[in-house]
């Protein structure tokens, strides 16, 4: 078993921050970085709100600048999934990965989140055949194609602009009546020749045989139902925490949250 003083579990920009900390104050971090390198980040094709990044930066970018920044303070890093943790004996805690067992002094999670789903017909069977949650891996692959983005906020809004390089056109479905983007991002979006939108709608269903044909949507207000042809379906509605694997160890909000003190720390 590996013993270890601090465990970061993630790569996000809140794993990489404690990250550099904890090497500066020479307590030599492990962090276990997961199957994606930077977390949610690293899929994001431009970042404009970052301090200290004017021009606006990629997700690839920037993860490759706090990757390098923590190095150099001799952080090291594990491409790992962390598969069980124990809390329940206190410090030292025990852990496993794919590949070693660990023990650590402290252990800080920095897991994030994970894009929520349609939770409809047809979204499982058609993932990677024309549902996708990630504009900037899959946006290439509907070059002059039609597609439907699902969503209102500034995930929805940036991936849609992301989406206009590729595709013949973007449809926004969004439940409510207006954007929860940000007012920056809303303005583009609204105004982009490519984009339209359609109103307190949402997806009851993706149709497709071995690719998305189809979504049937329903009017929230007056439960119209309509069919509506499209070659893809991008949705962005929110993310959900990486916590399952701590669940009933720490405590949590009813959403899945962890719930922290004063000072950071969980129970």
């Amino acid at each position: 078993m590996q013993k270890e003083r601090v465990i970061i579990i993630g790569s996000g920009p809140a794993g990489f921050t404690a990250a550099i900390y904890t090497a500066r104050a020479a307590l030599n971090p492990l962090v276990v970085a997961g199957n994606q390198l930077g977390g949610q980040i690293s899929l994001t094709s431009v970042i404009e709100n970052y301090p200290g990044f004017p021009e606006g930066s990629t997700g690839s970018e920037l993860v490759e600048r706090l990757q390098k920044q923590a190095e150099v303070f001799g952080t090291r890093i594990l491409m790992d999934e962390v598969t069980e943790i124990d809390f329940s004996q206190g410090s030292p805690f025990t852990m496993k990965t794919h590949g070693d067992e660990f023990e650590a002094e402290a252990v800080i999670v920095c897991m994030g989140a994970s894009p929520r789903r349609l939770e409809v017909p047809g979204e499982e069977d058609l993932i990677g055949r024309g549902v996708s949650f990630c504009a900037t891996c899959d946006g290439f692959f509907f070059r002059d194609k039609d597609v439907t983005v699902v969503g209102g906020g500034d995930s929805a809004m940036e991936e849609s602009l992301f989406l206009t390089r590729f595709a013949n056109s973007i449809r926004v479905i969004h439940r409510r009546d207006e954007l929860r983007a940000g007012e920056a991002l809303k303005k583009r979006a609204l105004n982009h020749e490519k984009i339209s939108f359609i109103w307190d709608s949402v997806v009851e269903e993706i149709l497709g045989d071995g690719k998305v044909e189809a979504v049937r949507i329903s009017h929230v207000k007056t439960g119209e139902s309509q069919e509506l042809v499209t070659n893809g379906v991008f949705v962005f509605i929110g993310h959900d925490p990486n916590t399952s694997i701590v669940e009933g160890q720490l405590n949590m909000d009813e959403r899945g949250y962890l719930i922290t003190d004063e000072h950071m720390a969980t129970n």
